[in-house]
């Protein structure tokens, strides 16, 4: 029996838990593992905002096709088998350690020095294979052109999803430049699904002799089960893609594959408690977030807990997010990297406590909670449970 804490203890070791971007490493591995990569038919999700809900869309729709689908998506919230599932099923914590466990040593028996994310993704790509899924919907972890699932040679069609400024000190300071890197997910001869109108997308679909496929950012998200008005975006993308590569699937098939639409955190309701959880790491999300508080809750009080990484526009979020008259919490979570309370407290221009449990409120009162920014901190505050 492999132990899923030893796994766990492998990834988040010092000499794993590290990014950096490369296709060396995971080709390496992959090689060594017979390229199961390059037997698996795969949608390919890079973006900003908006990649994890488009790949849950698409995999939701297939599943309920009858295909064996494989979902890869990135970060977790309470577990890492969250990252790796097949018909909306978490890979087993005792299959996960074994895979784990197995390709580090056959890495370090050959000298390939992996990061964290390079061993998931040689997992979910082995996993995979074995399982013999039909169809595997990858979402990129960072950028594109050298994020670790881009070693697939082709696939079934590239999509890319809302671009704007995160990771700026690794993908670029433009929005051209960061658009480059999601371009470089495109695979010669492939088609790609994209409603961002940036030339540099373009010109390299005309480079790869791949074909462009624009969709109008938005869609009717009454059969959604994911809310958020941001999801309007991620659905035309989805819709485009089953529409242009599967033409069996049904009208009636999309709805059920739309109504039970798994993907936890994005603008997600807790009616019981009256709780808004969103996973908003970055301006772009906090301004969606926003907007879709105004739509969903006119004239509502609301009460912030709010929490982020250092290395995020925080300033910037703030200031978007926050309005006179919220009641706001900032939250110092478990992380290194995390923003002190102190740190936020000094750029908000509005009254703030800190934070610290859900229990000093009264979730039964006429404010709607929210509970929103970095990942990292979702597990500390919500109960798996509140998201069934």
């Amino acid at each position: 029996m492999y132990n899923y804490d030893d796994a766990i203890k492998i990834l988040t070791s010092s000499g794993k838990f590290r990014i950096e971007l490369g296709l060396d490493r995971i080709s390496k591995i992959l090689d060594i593992l017979k390229n199961p990569q390059d037997k698996l038919k795969c949608i390919h999700v890079a973006g900003t905002n908006g990649k994890g809900s488009t790949c849950a869309i698409i995999a939701s729709i297939l599943k309920e096709s009858g295909r064996n689908v494989g979902l890869y998506t990135s970060p977790h919230i309470f577990s890492y088998t969250e990252r790796i599932k097949i018909n909306d099923k978490e890979i087993s914590k005792n299959e996960f350690a074994k895979y784990v466990i197995e390709i580090t040593n056959l890495a370090e028996k050959n000298s390939i020095y992996l990061t964290e994310f390079e061993i998931l993704t040689a997992v979910m790509f082995k996993y995979f294979y074995d399982k013999g899924v039909d169809v595997a919907v990858l979402e990129t972890g960072l950028g594109g052109r050298f994020d670790a699932t881009n070693v697939i040679k082709s696939n079934l069609c590239s999509i890319i999803t809302h671009i704007d400024y995160d990771h700026t000190e690794r993908l670029g300071a433009t929005l051209e430049e960061i658009a480059f890197e999601k371009a470089g997910i495109i695979k010669e001869g492939c088609p790609v699904i994209t409603s961002e109108g940036y030339e540099i997308i373009q010109d390299i679909a005309d480079e790869k002799n791949s074909m462009l496929i624009f969709t109008a950012p938005f869609a009717d998200i009454t059969n959604l089960s994911l809310k958020g008005i941001i999801q309007g975006e991620n659905l035309a993308l989805a819709l485009s893609c089953i529409q242009y590569l599967f033409k069996d699937i049904t009208d009636s098939t999309i709805k059920k594959g739309l109504e039970s639409v798994n993907h936890p955190c994005r603008f997600q309701i807790i009616k019981d408690k009256n709780i808004v959880v969103d996973a908003s790491h970055n301006p772009n999300g906090i301004q969606a977030l926003r907007e879709s508080l105004d739509y969903y809750y006119p004239g509502k009080s609301l009460r912030f807990v709010f929490g982020c990484l250092r290395n995020k526009d925080y300033s910037k979020m703030v200031k978007i997010l926050f309005r006179k008259g919220d009641e706001i919490y900032f939250y110092h979570f478990n992380n290194p990297n995390s923003c002190t309370y102190e740190e936020l407290e000094k750029i908000c221009n509005y009254p703030s406590e800190p934070f610290v449990s859900l229990n000093k409120f009264n979730l039964k009162d006429d404010k709607i909670t929210v509970i929103c920014g970095s990942f990292y901190m979702l597990n500390e505050i919500i109960k798996p449970e509140w998201l069934k």
